[in-house]
């Protein structure tokens, strides 16, 4: 029996993260994602994820300043940034930084210890990667890397060079812990597949962020700002809708390939998302969200999943739209180090089948001057 997409298959075991798609429940290690949502810090949830257990005080200390000591990127990455063409995409740039980082690599061997290393240098650097490009396409100074910022604020901290303030850096550091796993998604799956070859982190993170660039996979919360842009007001949300739909297209944010009922995730954004408005002043953005999450709803019974309201809660932030996705990166560069090592703890080479349906064996060879 073919599974196309291989849904439905189960293609191994993991204690990191499940997706309850019926019940609209996802779960960390253990912990619903509503109990730890806004009571841990992101950089709790990268040791839960890491270790099976939330941290005590010490090891949540010892985790953060290895975090901080090792977010300054190799020179020759920073000239890389430096020189990319403004108009590239983030995604594309990130990729390529990431790769880069391999040669640079000081861990030594293949032990669970320097894998760790590797991934803890990673996980510090993604922000760092994807600000600096950002600021280097502005022709904006890029602001020297700070120890004394959480993974969040620091973020904020660098596409601005300027401190965020605390609700601010709060905000992005719940999405982050949000974003930080989703089960056998297909980043995920790719970052395990990679490493199951035994190669080496770096590629596997590599090959993790192509997938994730795609606009069914992490590229989906840009295309949401851009619809609501499209849209360009309340009252225009219904007529807009019924185009669409008429057409048969596919409305962004909306439904989910797993979640059956409403994506866990999203309530938590889109209280965030009605917050930073009120704060803001400008409210445009949620109650256009607001009503489009109810006609889809009340029309298809279709809930709006977490890349609807991530995109209002980014864009509030200020961040810009293109760098939707590498936020999404920082954060799921935890869930992917988590996954590669644990699927080196009991590996196994991916090898799934297919089944054939060209030609009939039996064609024969025809010279060519005679074909």
């Amino acid at each position: 029996m073919v599974s196309k997409g291989l849904e439905g298959i189960v293609a191994n075991t993991t204690r990191l993260s499940d997706v309850l798609g019926d019940k609209g429940q996802l779960i960390y290690a253990g912990y619903d994602i509503n109990e730890i949502a806004g009571k841990v810090s992101f950089e709790e949830v990268i040791y839960l994820l890491w270790n099976n257990r939330l941290p005590k005080r010490d090891e949540l200390a010892a985790l953060t300043k290895s975090l901080r000591d090792q977010r300054a990127l190799p020179q020759q990455v920073i000239d890389f940034l430096l020189t990319s063409p403004k108009e590239a995409n983030p995604m594309d740039v990130i990729r390529t930084a990431v790769s880069m980082l391999g040669l640079y690599d000081s861990a030594q061997g293949y032990t669970r210890e320097a894998n760790y290393e590797r991934c803890l240098s990673l996980t510090a650097k993604m922000g760092v990667i994807a600000a600096y490009f950002h600021r280097a396409r502005l022709g904006k100074r890029l602001p020297p890397v700070r120890p004394d910022l959480g993974e969040a604020a620091h973020f904020l901290y660098l596409i601005n060079d300027a401190e965020p303030t605390a609700e601010a850096a709060q905000t992005l550091d719940v999405a982050y812990v949000l974003h930080a796993d989703h089960g056998m998604n297909a980043s995920t799956f790719t970052a395990r597949v990679v490493i199951a070859t035994l190669t080496d982190v770096f590629s596997a993170i590599t090959a993790a962020i192509a997938a994730l660039k795609g606009p069914l996979h992490g590229g989906a919360n840009e295309g949401v700002i851009h619809m609501l842009q499209e849209i360009g007001g309340v009252d225009q949300v219904d007529a807009w809708l019924e185009s669409q739909l008429a057409q048969k297209k596919k409305i962004m944010g909306i439904g989910h390939r797993v979640y059956k009922t409403l994506d866990p995730r999203a309530p938590h954004l889109r209280a965030m998302g009605q917050k930073l408005s009120e704060q803001l002043g400008e409210p445009k953005w949620i109650q256009m969200s607001e009503r489009i999450a109810a006609y889809m709803k009340e029309k298809k019974g279709l809930n709006a999943n977490v890349d609807f309201y991530s995109a209002t809660v980014y864009y509030s932030l200020g961040i810009p739209t293109d760098l939707f996705t590498p936020v999404f990166t920082i954060a799921r560069v935890a869930g992917w180090a988590a996954h590669i090592l644990e699927q080196l703890e009991d590996n196994r080479l991916y090898r799934p089948l297919s089944e054939y349906t060209g030609t009939p064996v039996g064609l024969k060879v025809v010279p060519i001057d005679q074909r």
